[in-house]
């Protein structure tokens, strides 16, 4: 039976396994917390040996220990195959995703799909297509996982951690999926997702917004108008058609996006949505519709096809930013500016919530906690007076907040 000792502060196992005596040092620390912990890996440990499943790798990858085991443990990995089932009939890695692939592409967005198959044929199958999935082990999904962050196709930086999740994804659904099918343990047990450094919004402050708008090209006056007082995605207003856009209402309706040209349904459910035009959206939106009436979206090219936001953030976004001399940020401030404005205007959560395409409070409070004040509004109409007072009379500068 294994015991938990104590080596220069940290917890060890010792144990025996296969006649051998095993001890390997963990990086717990000696508490109560972490003794319970561990003892719970040990009883699943032991059951496995019991059963004739434990392979000593799985549990400790870096082991000295673990080379020596290999060799034995191959006749446990091949036990794990169903009785009805041969090695031959398990398939490699990637023969597997093109079944999997086939399945699953009914359910995805075209742009999803694309996403995952970059992922699978950039850094998933050049490592591990052409392992059986049976044989694909929890020390080969951590050695994969490790070799992302030291990819030397990027010289200038590492993948962060956000990117390495996004691959890993999808190969932790293919084992699952494999895992389930040909009946083996999944490796992917006790394997997290990396942590991601949360990183504050950056929105622009009301005084930003108007030297933004007074120097922005005339041409995209009104589409910078519309992206900063109503939240909208990228995606969103690039894919905006004039069919959505109810004037007699005041309401901009999100019905649909346009994902790397083709037009799709939006982000989720919840991002269908009315919302409410403030007094400046509904003036450039009446503007705009001088310009691009006789075109389907609302900004579109002279050609009338949807705006490229890639070439639009290089061309006019950055460099407006550096001629201001403001710092450089992602055109996606403009709805994390959309949301402080409402707040700073007190609009009640519930009604921004519903505005930004959220089904709940939480992502607001969660992401803008530090800009919410007493709030009681919930129709709009205290953000229009704060852009009534502060923005439209006459363009002089915001007043004070005793005046």
């Amino acid at each position: 039976m294994a015991t938990i000792n104590t080596r220069y502060g940290r917890l060890q196992i010792d144990f025996r396994y296969r006649g051998q005596r095993c001890r390997e040092q963990t990086k717990f620390e000696d508490s109560p917390a972490n003794r319970k912990r561990l003892q719970k890996i040990i009883e699943r440990m032991e059951a496995e040996m019991v059963l004739g499943t434990f392979v000593y790798r799985e549990y400790f990858p870096k082991s000295v220990k673990a080379d020596f085991f290999d060799q034995l443990d191959e006749k446990v990995r091949a036990a794990r195959l169903s009785p009805y089932q041969t090695e031959e009939d398990i398939p490699k890695l990637k023969d597997f995703a093109d079944v999997w692939l086939t399945e699953k592409k009914i359910e995805w967005r075209d742009s999803h799909l694309l996403t995952v198959m970059v992922n699978l044929n950039s850094y998933i199958l050049p490592r591990l297509g052409d392992k059986r999935v049976s044989d694909i082990s929890k020390a080969d999904i951590l050695n994969f996982r490790s070799s992302l962050a030291k990819d030397p196709a990027r010289k200038s930086s590492e993948l962060k951690a956000a990117t390495i999740n996004k691959i890993m994804t999808p190969l932790r659904m293919l084992m699952t999926e494999a895992a389930d099918r040909y009946e083996f343990t999944c490796p992917f047990r006790g394997i997290k997702s990396l942590k991601i450094q949360k990183v504050d919004v950056e929105p622009f402050t009301l005084e930003e917004v108007r030297r933004i708008l007074d120097n922005v090209r005339d041409d995209f006056k009104a589409y910078y108008t519309v992206r900063f007082f109503t939240g909208m995605r990228t995606a969103e207003i690039d894919g905006l058609k004039w069919k959505y856009i109810d004037f007699e209402r005041r309401q901009i309706l999100i019905r649909e996006t346009v994902v790397d040209g083709n037009i799709t349904y939006t982000k989720t459910d919840g991002s269908q949505r009315e919302i409410h035009m403030s007094q400046p959206v509904y003036e450039a939106l009446r503007q705009q519709q001088k310009v691009t009436a006789r075109h389907q979206f609302v900004f579109s090219s002279r050609s009338g096809t949807p705006l490229k936001h890639n070439n639009i953030t290089k061309r006019v976004w950055y460099p407006l930013l550096r001629y201001l001399g403001l710092k450089e940020r992602r055109p996606y401030q403009t709805r994390h500016t959309a949301a402080t404005l409402w707040l700073a205007a007190g609009e009640s959560p519930e009604w921004i919530a519903r505005q930004m395409g959220h089904t709940t409070t939480e992502m607001l409070f969660r992401v803008y906690s530090r800009y919410v004040p007493n709030l009681t509004r919930q129709d709009g109409s205290a953000f229009d007076r704060l852009l009534q007072q502060r923005f439209i009379a006459d363009g002089s500068k915001p007043k004070a907040e005793d005046e």
